[in-house]
């Protein structure tokens, strides 16, 4: 049974050219600063999942960092950037759940923005599925755009051409222009709050174990614009909340 139902605004190959390319500027800097630390915390075990890989920019930084790690995505424009830039990297296309897999469980599974585009009616089932993917003392890190990304000014991103941004309910769209890309089209994302996410997490059998939002700082290689003051990423660390049934469908 597929997993995923939505539509993936990177699907297109002039996107995913620009995001392949992208690498960690500015702002998105910030996404993934903290998180070799949060690894060391909370994660044990070197097996990694990256759920929403992308054009692999997410695999090859968990592989940097010691993971064996296979990547899967929906999108086959973004897969065909990621296979090229690591041939040696392992990816799957996420079209029918994860009968790919087999039966491997992952100490990690990484969600680097996956989440910023599943449909609201997805989102709980989705985590149940990568729930099921966990070894027991595994972790879900889940990075996701702050609902604050979407209504300030960034040093890598732009809203003030989306006033609509600020009447945005969970699940409505919200449009947000990345600056650092040659693609500077629109992006458009779904609107989700802290407490819908606490809600989502509580409904796939999960358990919020750390909220980590970062914040630029003077030591950073940036001449940061609202960075300092709102963290435009949210990053939480998740466990099991209790054991759950396999079910691979």
């Amino acid at each position: 049974m597929p997993i995923v139902n939505f539509t993936n605004v990177y699907d297109d190959e002039q996107r995913a050219r620009a995001y392949a390319d992208l690498g960690f500027p500015g702002t998105y800097y910030l996404a993934f600063r903290d998180i070799p630390q949060l690894l060391r915390d909370h994660v044990t075990g070197n097996r990694a999942l990256d759920f929403g890989c992308g054009a692999g920019r997410s695999t090859r930084f968990l592989k940097e960092l010691g993971y064996h790690v296979i990547g899967v995505d929906v999108s086959e424009s973004m897969l065909h950037e990621a296979a090229a830039r690591d041939p040696d990297g392992q990816y799957f296309l996420l079209s029918d759940g994860f009968e790919a897999l087999g039966e491997r469980r992952f100490d990690l599974v990484l969600c680097a923005f996956p989440f910023d585009n599943i449909a609201a009616a997805e989102r709980a089932g989705t985590f149940r599925k990568l729930a099921e993917r966990l070894t027991p003392t595994g972790r879900i890190v889940n990075l996701v755009s702050s609902a604050d990304i979407y209504v300030n000014e960034w040093l890598s991103f732009s809203t003030r051409k989306f006033p609509a941004n600020r009447h945005a309910r969970s699940g409505d769209i919200v449009r947000i222009v990345m600056l650092d890309g040659a693609d500077q089209r629109p992006v458009e994302d779904i609107y989700w709050t802290d407490s819908d996410y606490a809600a989502t997490f509580a409904a796939a059998g999960l358990q919020l174990i750390h909220v980590h939002r970062p914040l630029g700082n003077e030591s950073d290689p940036f001449d940061w614009v609202s960075e300092r003051t709102i963290s435009p990423w949210v990053i939480h660390i998740l466990a099991c909340h209790f054991p759950l049934p396999t079910s691979h469908s």
